[in-house]
């Protein structure tokens, strides 16, 4: 083999693992922004906050558009009353929005760390919470570093989901009342948020939909299986991890 070959190889095995460099570092910063952007305490987007908005205004909506009530407008002696279908009505708008403030709906959302993107808020308790509600009622001393009777109080998400959603209220009023008035045809959320409120690139979590818990690959019975085993060895004190709790009735645990 010839020298020129040699240090031709040479080179060639160089820049493969330069590339090679290259690409690891690419793909761990890559996998860094992934837990960045998949951590379920972050901020809400916008996305996000327009989406749950939507959806419990749509709400309110559906309930109050299923009466038949008739409402008379017009006031004082010489005033002839005008008779309207509530559902069709101003009225109708300024309650669903305003009374109370269908902002305030977002407070009995949850952060639910188990679930990814726009899916981590949703109603009732984690799966996590639940779990350590159930062992407290089982005598199990759980401490979380704030008193029992804070354990459920909006989390700060959830507070901020609140902010956001009552500006965008503000900010795209007469497109809601647009909405309601000329384009109830078409769904609210692709209305305002897609088209009024949000940037093109910014359309991602509308899409995302929950369809149930994800099932186990062994079955559903095998699964409870499972879980009655773990028990029964928390109980006796075997396979320990962190968070298990011990045998003792009033053990502490830390989280």
């Amino acid at each position: 083999m010839s020298l020129q070959s040699t240090n031709l190889g040479l080179l060639l095995l160089l820049l493969l693992g330069t590339l090679e460099g290259c690409y690891a570092e690419e793909e761990e910063r890559s996998d860094d922004d992934d837990q960045i952007h998949e951590d379920p305490h972050r901020d809400p987007s916008l996305c996000e906050v327009c989406k749950y908005l939507s959806t419990e205004l749509k709400g309110r909506l559906d309930e109050t558009g299923k009466t038949h009530e008739v409402i008379e407008t017009g006031y004082g002696l010489d005033t002839k009353k005008k008779r309207k279908e509530y559902r069709k009505s101003e009225l109708r708008l300024i309650e669903a929005v305003n009374d109370p403030h269908v902002c305030e709906k977002i407070l009995e959302y949850n952060i639910h760390a188990e679930r990814k993107g726009s899916l981590r808020f949703a109603k009732g308790r984690s799966q996590t919470m639940e779990t350590l509600h159930n062992l407290v009622h089982k005598g199990v001393n759980v401490e979380l570093g704030i008193p029992y009777e804070l354990w459920d109080t909006p989390s700060a998400g959830v507070t901020e989901m609140q902010r956001k959603c009552y500006k965008i209220v503000e900010e795209h009023e007469d497109s809601i009342e647009d909405w309601y008035w000329n384009h109830q045809d078409q769904d609210l959320t692709i209305f305002l948020c897609k088209n009024k409120v949000l940037k093109s690139d910014d359309l991602a979590c509308l899409s995302e939909q929950w369809t149930g818990e994800k099932k186990s690959k062994k079955g559903d019975g095998e699964k409870e299986d499972g879980s009655k085993a773990r028990k029964k060895n928390i109980k006796k004190g075997h396979g320990k991890m962190k968070g298990d709790v011990g045998t003792k009735e009033n053990e502490k645990t830390e989280l």
